[in-house]
């Protein structure tokens, strides 16, 4: 099984020159989501409306296809109550930090789709996100460059305020590396917290098993493929998991907490998720694509806002 080819998928580094001081919790991920949220709806919405499910624009507006999908009304194989979203905000390592005026603010944004059409919108939003504050006390920063990533290391300059303008550029996933192509073994380094629910719980690195994360990356990655690039993938989903209940592995995995305020329901929520190295050993050949894939993507719950973010090694 293999994606759909060029695959619209890339990875934005994003520097902002700090002007007022500005804090950033211990994890930033969902700080930097509201506020790019925030200032994505004020620039996008026409209407005013409170809610944005009443609104005659809800299926038409770029706020909601790109901050919060509208699911599809109908279904051949089931009724969606919600969909991903075509970003991913992937936010400074993890550990809490002051800025102080003058340094520069780095992070990264994922964009999948029919959303990089829609960069220039998003990053006017990020600008007006930066400038009105983000974090404890709302640190302002101005966004300077934008950033195209490479796995080779070759970055591509895409926007520079001096200029004011994107640059053209080729924004696809490139196939994965020869090496992982016949892989029967791989270790994956969660970066940030993995959050595969069972149940409605997060399941703890004893629980875990390859079964449930590679059906969970497959899923994300094919719902996406689906929604945001419009090319359904035809996946023998029965099949699959048969073939992953036998992937077999040796975890070095742990828990880490993080807390966030959760503005939606005024109150502080704990989401903890699994870090560290996770070797996945057997067939893999059907899940290669997904796992390079869910690079960028990121696996479990919480994506958007940067978790369950890992690396490859052979």
């Amino acid at each position: 099984m293999t994606l759909p080819t060029p695959f619209p998928l890339a990875r934005y580094r994003i520097e902002a020159e700090v002007q007022t001081p500005l804090h950033l919790p211990e994890y930033a991920g969902s700080a930097l989501r509201g506020a790019f949220g925030q200032a994505l709806r004020r620039t996008a919405c026409m209407t005013r409306e409170k809610e944005c499910k009443p609104c005659p624009l809800y299926r038409t507006c770029p706020y909601p296809a790109i901050f919060s999908p509208p699911p599809p009304a109908e279904h051949s194989l089931q009724k969606f109550s919600e969909i991903p979203t075509p970003f991913v905000v992937e936010p400074p390592p993890w550990g809490e930090r002051d800025y102080a005026p003058g340094e520069t603010l780095a992070f990264h944004l994922v964009l999948a789709g029919r959303a990089l059409t829609q960069l220039a919108l998003i990053l006017f939003a990020w600008q007006r996100a930066l400038g009105h504050g983000i974090g404890r006390g709302d640190g302002t920063a101005r966004l300077r460059r934008v950033w195209l990533e490479a796995e080779a290391g070759d970055d591509t300059l895409v926007f520079d305020d001096t200029l004011g303008q994107l640059a053209e550029h080729a924004a696809h996933l490139q196939p994965p590396a020869t090496k992982l192509a016949s892989a029967d073994h791989i270790t994956l380094r969660f970066t940030t917290p993995l959050r595969i629910q069972h149940e409605g719980r997060p399941l703890r690195p004893e629980a875990l098993a390859p079964r449930a994360f590679l059906m969970a990356l497959v899923r994300r990655v094919a719902l996406i493929s689906e929604f945001h690039v419009g090319a359904a993938l035809d996946l023998d989903f029965p099949a699959l998991a048969a073939q992953a209940q036998a992937i077999g592995s040796r975890k070095a995995l742990q828990w880490r907490d993080w807390t966030r305020y959760s503005s939606r329901q005024k109150q502080e929520m704990v989401l903890g998720g699994c870090v560290g190295d996770w070797t996945l050993q057997g067939d893999l050949a059907p899940f290669l694509p997904f796992l390079h894939a869910g690079r960028w993507l990121h696996a479990g719950k919480n994506a958007t806002f940067g978790l369950g973010r890992y690396e490859l090694a052979g």
